[in-house]
């Protein structure tokens, strides 16, 4: 009997491994196609931007550093990428205080009131960014609260905030309670184990999402065009303006200026917080 069921097995072994060869070519066949698909734009938009032609269009004809050379002259683009970034600076330091804070008060705790917290601290990313943006508006209308640089960081704050506290609340579930009770057995104050033993493991998860955050404010749209004022002018707005009116080429060269800039971003996060080795 045993010599009869073997070639049964035999087959069905055979069976398995051609499913799970199958299975294995078509997920990496979805995860090329997905690759090209968020990559290829990028590399397009890169090779543009070195066109030496006055138009957009690919392939370009030509290749020159002009439109790279035109951005140190336009005045309008260096005031909106300088706008651009104090805000995302102010948005993410205000964010990461109000964040962390939030994230170790709702973290470890199970009552229905954290998680009431922990929901509305999330809604802004269900909501959609425009009708946000209009609410927001007509809120700080209603309460005679001028649309102002201080009223664009309270509404990119609003928004952002959520990446924080949920990268500070993942690090925090993976700290182990141990530590923080053997730091209080030995007299230490809950000051001193935030500090020396709390905040030095949370580090890369606040970090992580100081990081998405800084980059979600600088690119946000909506937010920013609906309660930016008139002298503050946002380099997202200022690009998409630009493409409204020419297809100037100088759009291409900022978009490599920022493809290169979140590069050198994602390098120095990864040098901070060594997350490839953590999910090694």
């Amino acid at each position: 009997m045993s010599h009869m069921n073997a070639p049964a097995m035999s087959r069905s072994n055979v069976t398995l491994d051609i499913e799970a060869l199958s299975f294995k070519a078509t997920m990496l066949s979805l995860a090329g196609i997905s690759i090209v698909l968020l990559l290829a734009p990028t590399v397009i938009v890169l090779i543009v931007s070195f066109t030496s032609d006055y138009s957009l269009r690919f392939p370009p004809t030509g290749f020159s550093l002009q439109w790279y050379a035109a951005l140190t002259e336009d005045a309008a683009l260096k005031l909106a990428a300088w706008n651009s970034f104090k805000i995302a600076i102010a948005t993410t330091l205000v964010s990461v205080v109000l964040g962390v804070a939030a994230a170790l008060s709702i973290a470890r705790s199970r009552t229905l009131s954290a998680q009431a917290l922990d929901q509305l601290f999330m809604s802004p990313l269900v909501l959609p960014a425009l009708a946000f943006a209009l609410a927001a508006l007509m809120f700080f209308s209603v309460m005679g609260f001028p649309i102002s640089t201080t009223s664009l960081v309270i509404g990119h704050t609003i928004v952002c905030i959520p990446y924080v506290i949920r990268n500070t609340v993942a690090a925090l579930h993976q700290l182990d309670p141990a530590l923080l009770e053997c730091s209080a057995s030995l007299g230490a104050s809950r000051s001193y184990t935030f500090r020396r033993i709390t905040l030095p493991l949370i580090r890369p998860g606040i970090l992580a999402g100081a990081f998405i955050c800084f980059m979600s404010s600088f690119d946000n749209v909506p937010v920013s065009l609906f309660l930016r004022d008139a002298a503050t002018d946002m380099l997202p707005i200022r690009m998409w303006q630009n493409l409204e009116n020419s297809l100037d080429v100088t759009i291409a060269a900022v978009s490599g200026v920022l493809i290169a800039f979140t590069i050198v971003l994602m390098l120095l996060m990864e040098r901070l917080t060594g997350l490839s080795k953590r999910l090694a």
